[in-house]
């Protein structure tokens, strides 16, 4: 009949993260997309910005 002991300090920074975890989840869901999404978007968008640079003809 031992009692799990707690440290109520780990608990509660454990409880305060995943907080902080489910409203960056929340905010993630509602304002679109994840920082390794716009990471790849950028990515493309200046990969096809170098090849259309490439492609130019110099007049």
């Amino acid at each position: 009949m031992t009692a799990k002991l707690v440290n109520l300090t780990r608990a509660r920074k454990t409880r305060a993260r995943d907080e902080k975890r489910r409203l960056a989840d929340a905010n993630a869901a509602r304002h679109g997309l994840t920082r390794a999404e716009r990471a790849a978007l950028d990515h493309q968008a200046d990969k096809a910005q170098t090849h259309l640079d490439q492609h130019r003809l110099e007049g």
